[in-house]
Parts: structure tokens; C-alpha cells; sequence
């Protein structure tokens, strides 16, 4: 019995209840990451989390294009998920102790989890068609020595680790966009990618909600703790305003663009790495970031320095620069939406006026949230 997704059916491409429950690992795997940078909010430690954000990303979009092809309803399939659950988990586990004891757990539950899904796919394809096994094992050349590089890096001193992890992340980024060329086996083709993209689109949406979901839990979990004076408030409903804008700019009229770009297209499978697996990574960072800002400014609302600061700015800029670029490429128009292009030149304004006018976090907060409303409202007044 085949283990692949039956294609042209009315529910082929609906999201399981198993994929749901795999994404609560990601839920615990992103308030990780916020928490650690919080942490150490400086250069040295915004690099690593942003590695460790960029490889978990990975794992995750990897999984989803995993799903795309084979059946979760299938017990195998299934199976598999949850053994990507339990891997998932000891990888989020390690996270905040990634670069110093834990090294090695996380390098090994990437190579576990990388390479153990593509062999499984590769297994699970026996007896389909060749050229989807052709592709199958490409991925998991490319993979194998990623995630090999990945536990070496775990296993090396932690002051090589960040070098062998950047060798490894470059090579995960550059798979894709080299069609996973192997000599002797030739590269993949756009045909080969032939995914479902309700699905691609569907899931990429449900990781901006956990996102999202995590922003809220930690402004939630920091203001219960405050004294509700009023600079805690006002920085308490500012965050929750950021949210729901960063909602509204990507679900409004985001999604639906993206999802109908995938459906209609004649090659959905560049899509879905061009505008999901690639372009959906700003987007997220973004997200967790100005969770970060938000529990500094609910914090300290009144004192903070350039670290705290490009923070609060940093997280709305990175969101608005990708979905700016997520919408240019799903509306193939010859720039991005000029509402989103606007905001990004008044962020990048008021990061180079912060210091200089010695702006309080609550303030750049504000400013931040009257940028995304700006944007927001254009790009609504505008396609209505």
C-alpha cells in the first residue's frame, strides 16, 4: 500500500491532527529561543539564537514538505511523526545550553531528526515513481552531510562550535537552491516538487499562529508578575497591539495572496521554496524577536539601552521586510506592496534616531505599533 498523499481528492491536502500535535514541540522549541536571547541580548548571543532559530526552522519546514508527500494518516507515517516528536523535544531541550554542555545533544537530535526523516522517505517510496526516489536521495546526501556537520560541531570545543554549525547551516541553505545536485545523479527538477500547496500554505500560517501564540504567552506571563502601574499597562496593551497587527498584515491579505500564487501556479514546488521555505524565515524571527522587545519594554518601559532597543525595532523591521517580500513574490507585481516599503524606511528611520534622541523603550514601542497600524490600514484602504 502506497504511503504517499493520493493527489486530486477533495481532502488530499488536509492538515492531520498528528501534524498539529508534532507542532507542540515548536511551541516549547520557540519560547526557547525568546527566552535564551533574552538572556544574553548582545552581538555574540543574537548570532547564535539566530543560528539555532535558522536550523530549527529548518527542521520543521523540512517536516512539513515531509507531509506534503507521504500520508499522516497512514500508521507509518504517523509513527515516524512521533518519532520526530520525541527528537524535536530533546532538540528544543538543548537550545539555551546549545553553545557551552549541550552541544552535543543538539547536533545529534539534527542529524537524528534530518537525516532519519529523509532515510524513512526514501524507504517509505519504495516502488513509486523513480524520479521521486531519484529526488528522495539526493535530499538525503545533501542532509547526511549537513547533519554530520552538525554533530560534529556539537561534539567540537565551544569555541570552534559556531564556525562548524555556520558550515553546516550553508550548506542546509544552499540544498535547495542547487536543486540538491549530486554527480552521477543529476539535480532535481521543479517537477519533482510537485506538492500540495493548500497544505504548504496551511501550515506555514499555522507556525506564524504558534509564533504569534508564543508572543502573547510571554507578554501574558511577564504582566501577571508587574505591578499594574500605568507605563505597564500602556506597554502591556502596545504589545498585544503589535500581535494583532502582525495578525492582520499576514492573514488579511497575505495568506490568501501567497495561497493563491501556490494553487494556480504551474510550479508549485518553486513557490514553495521560494515564499514558504525561504521567505516565511523573517517573517518568524520577526515575530520572536519583538516578543523579546515586548518583555523588555514590560520590564524596564522607561530604561533601555541599544541592545534593548533593536530589539523593539529590530523584531517589527525583520517582520515587515518579509512580508513585504512574501507578498511581492505572490502578487508578481514589479515592486513590493509601496505600504510595506514606506514602514521598513520609517523603521530604519527610527532605529537611526533612537539612541540619538534617547528614546524610552515604551516610546519606540509605540512608534513601532503606529508604523505597523500605518502599514496596515494603507494596504487595506488601498486593495479594498
Amino acid at each position: 500500500m502506497s504511503l504517499l498523499r493520493q493527489r486530486g481528492q477533495a481532502d488530499s491536502g488536509k492538515v492531520g491532527m498528528v501534524e498539529l500535535f508534532f507542532d507542540l514541540v515548536f511551541v516549547f522549541a520557540v519560547t526557547q529561543l525568546s527566552h535564551t536571547l533574552l538572556k544574553k541580548l548582545d552581538g555574540e548571543g543574537a548570532a547564535q539564537v539566530g543560528l539555532l532559530f535558522m536550523e530549527t526552522w529548518w527542521v520543521w519546514i523540512y517536516t512539513v514538505w515531509a507531509t506534503n508527500w507521504f500520508d499522516p494518516e497512514k500508521k507509518s507515517v504517523r509513527a515516524a511523526l512521533f518519532a520526530l516528536l520525541v527528537a524535536g523535544l530533546l532538540m528544543s531541550v538543548s537550545i539555551p545550553r546549545a553553545f557551552t554542555d549541550l552541544g552535543w545533544l543538539f547536533g545529534a537530535a539534527i542529524l537524528l531528526q534530518q537525516s532519519g526523516r529523509t532515510l524513512a522517505m526514501l524507504a517509505g517510496s519504495r516502488g513509486e515513481d523513480a524520479s521521486l526516489r531519484r529526488n528522495f536521495l539526493r535530499i538525503s546526501l545533501w542532509i547526511g552531510g549537513s547533519g554530520a556537520l552538525w554533530l560534529a560541531g556539537g561534539l567540537a570545543a565551544p569555541e570552534s562550535r559556531m564556525a562548524w554549525w555556520l558550515a553546516a547551516l550553508a550548506v542546509d541553505l544552499a540544498a535547495p537552491l542547487l536543486f540538491y545536485h549530486v554527480p552521477g545523479l543529476g539535480r532535481s527538477r521543479l517537477a519533482d516538487w510537485n506538492v500540495d500547496g493548500s497544505h504548504m500554505a496551511e501550515r506555514c500560517a499555522l507556525f506564524i499562529i504558534i509564533a504569534l501564540g508564543e508572543s502573547l504567552l510571554v507578554t501574558g506571563a511577564t504582566f501577571a508578575e508587574l505591578a499594574f502601574d500605568a507605563a505597564t499597562v500602556l506597554a502591556f496593551l502596545l504589545a498585544v497591539l503589535g500581535a494583532i497587527l502582525m495578525w492582520w498584515l499576514y492573514f488579511e491579505h497575505g495568506l490568501e495572496q501567497g495561497h493563491h500564487r501556490i494553487v494556480h501556479s504551474q510550479t508549485p514546488g518553486r513557490h514553495a521554496r521560494n515564499n514558504y521555505t525561504y521567505l516565511h524565515i523573517p517573517i518568524v524571527a520577526g515575530i520572536i524577536v519583538g516578543a523579546v522587545g515586548d518583555e523588555l519594554v514590560l520590564s524596564h518601559p522607561q530604561h533601555g539601552g541599544m541592545a534593548a532597543l533593536a530589539a523593539i525595532i529590530g523584531g517589527p523591521l525583520l517582520f515587515l521586510c518579509g512580508t513585504a517580500l512574501f507578498k511581492w513574490l505572490a502578487r508578481t507585481r514589479s515592486w513590493p506592496p509601496l505600504s510595506h516599503l514606506l514602514g521598513i524606511a520609517l523603521l530604519l528611520a527610527l532605529a537611526a534616531l533612537a539612541l540619538p534622541l534617547q528614546l524610552s523603550p515604551l516610546l519606540a514601542s509605540g512608534a513601532c505599533v503606529l508604523v505597523l497600524l500605518f502599514v496596515a490600514v494603507w494596504e487595506s484602504c488601498v486593495l479594498r
